[in-house]
């Protein structure tokens, strides 16, 4: 599968929750992957919602969150509008406030890893938050409860 989220925005997200510290190439690829999955894996329940309410499209309430302004999300929603559609059925349309929400959660969701990440990287007293870190709070996740 390849990633369709740009690494830049993702790195954005890193930064600032990293603080000082730098931010590997590799963490930012390997956090746009799981943004990715979890995107995905977003649509599919929300999907499922609105097949349920009868409808065949995705709007902002199946992703559980208000949109907001597009303006304020750093994430770009045109690469979340694909994301979206990776793993969903092709009779079913993301509205544009379904795009904004589900972009909404997804960088909610990457700040959460982000932060947990540049913990990580200061506990293994690095000055460099690497992709080992965002794939060690996946392992320690389970254990925490995950948005």
């Amino acid at each position: 599968m390849s990633v369709e989220l740009p690494f830049a925005p993702v790195d954005t997200v890193i930064r600032r929750n990293a603080g000082n510290l730098r931010v590997s190439a590799g963490a930012a690829e390997e956090l746009a992957r799981r943004i990715q999955e979890r995107g995905a894996a977003l649509a599919v329940e929300a999907a499922e919602r609105a097949t349920a309410e009868g409808r065949k499209t995705l709007m902002a309430q199946d992703f559980g969150v208000e949109p907001g302004d597009k303006d304020e999300l750093e994430l770009p929603i045109a690469p979340v509008d694909r994301i979206a559609r990776l793993d969903i059925d092709d009779r079913y349309r993301v509205s544009m406030d379904a795009r904004v929400a589900l972009a909404r959660r997804l960088e909610s969701y990457a700040d959460t890893v982000a932060s947990a990440a540049a913990i990580l990287a200061h506990h293994a007293d690095r000055r460099t938050v690497k992709a080992e870190d965002v794939e060690t709070y996946f392992e320690l996740a389970p254990y925490y409860e995950q948005e």
